[in-house]
């Protein structure tokens, strides 16, 4: 498991975002929030983008790291166009 957990608990740390204010930003448990950080559920697709999502109205520089971390080389590649 964890590649969206890892990379989400990196940005969450780095932008110091609470687990509590994505949650509430998403409109989802904290606990929820907790287990993709601590990696022990991972998001599904639609999860993905909704973090994206509140991402981007918390710190929009934390959403782009956050799609740079999971998706790697797409992401970057995106940005260039």
């Amino acid at each position: 498991m964890g590649k969206a957990g890892k990379a989400l608990r990196q940005v969450l740390e780095t932008y110091s975002i609470s687990q509590n204010q994505l949650a509430v930003e998403m409109g989802i448990s904290r606990a929820t929030v907790h287990n993709w950080v601590q990696e022990k559920r991972d998001p599904v697709a639609e999860s993905v983008l909704a973090i994206v999502e509140a991402l981007e109205k918390i710190n929009e520089a934390a959403a782009k790291e956050f799609l740079t971390l999971y998706l790697g080389r797409f992401a970057q590649e995106d940005e260039s166009v």
